[in-house]
């Protein structure tokens, strides 16, 4: 884990996507320090959970496979059937936001430590740690592939997944190990590209005066939430949706091939 230290940044970007505004960008001042993943939660330490526990992943993932987006029955946080050998540190996918809950509610009670998901805004200002650009490196999309495993021209000829690809090569046309491109400024590790990182709010657009602006979540009981927010793109991710402010939005039952999580921890006063 990283100490975060609390401060205060602007959250979100004017305009965005039709449909999937980043904004109106509002300040947002993260009250307390926090403790925030280096790396995505491994298949390693997912496995210690599931040992531990007996927690069931439903199976069927959603993905890419043979050229169609699906849902391939056989595809699972074990094996996501895209070709690629499963290792231990590579980052756990296919597993849903209620997933996710389960793993860091796990993880709290075995410990006796607070860990959580963290919050829409603890994440957006971790993963900046006080860069002005639009990405995580500054303000090149191209310069992606030295910091994050995302859609580039190594991955372009293997998933054609039909959009632009980064004008660079990562190294790695899927998944890649945890911790193998520079970290941001905090120190925190794939931020941008490898696994999309599921968020604890319940995802609303556009930013309304009503939201926290003290880093904290928009709480919403599991059930009760049409979409969940995830962040930080992924290997499938085309360039421009690599950016600090984009957000990701999808049903918290949801599996797909390229949807995980980091851990965040409250610290004790």
């Amino acid at each position: 884990m990283i100490v975060v230290p609390g401060g205060g940044f602007v959250m979100g970007a004017p305009g965005g996507e039709e449909g999937r505004p980043e904004g109106p960008p509002r300040e947002v001042r993260v009250e307390r320090d926090f403790a925030l993943g280096r790396y995505e939660v491994t298949n390693a330490q997912f496995e210690a959970f599931v040992s531990a526990t007996g927690y069931q992943v439903e199976k069927g993932c959603r993905g890419k496979f043979d050229g169609e987006w699906e849902n391939h029955p056989e595809s699972n946080w074990t094996d996501l059937m895209l070709g690629q050998e499963s290792r231990p540190d590579h980052p756990v996918a296919c597993v849903s936001w209620l997933d996710a809950r389960a793993y860091v509610d796990w993880l709290a009670e075995m410990s006796g430590q607070p860990y959580r998901l963290p919050t829409e805004a603890e994440w957006e200002y971790a993963a900046r740690a006080g860069a002005m650009g639009s990405f995580t490196w500054g303000e090149d999309a191209e310069a992606a592939c030295a910091y994050a495993n995302v859609y580039d021209s190594s991955a372009d000829p293997v998933h054609d997944f039909g959009w632009r690809a980064a004008e660079c090569d990562d190294g790695f046309p899927t998944l890649a190990p945890v911790g193998m491109f520079k970290p941001n400024a905090f120190g925190l590790h794939d931020v941008a590209g490898n696994v999309w990182e599921w968020v604890e709010d319940c995802y609303v657009e556009p930013y309304t005066a009503e939201l926290p602006t003290d880093g904290s979540a928009l709480e919403v009981p599991p059930g009760r939430c049409e979409r969940r927010g995830v962040r930080g793109g992924s290997w499938i991710t085309r360039p421009d949706r690599q950016r600090l402010t984009f957000r990701g939005r999808d049903p918290e039952d949801i599996h797909y091939t390229f949807f995980g999580l980091r851990v965040a921890r409250s610290l004790m006063d």
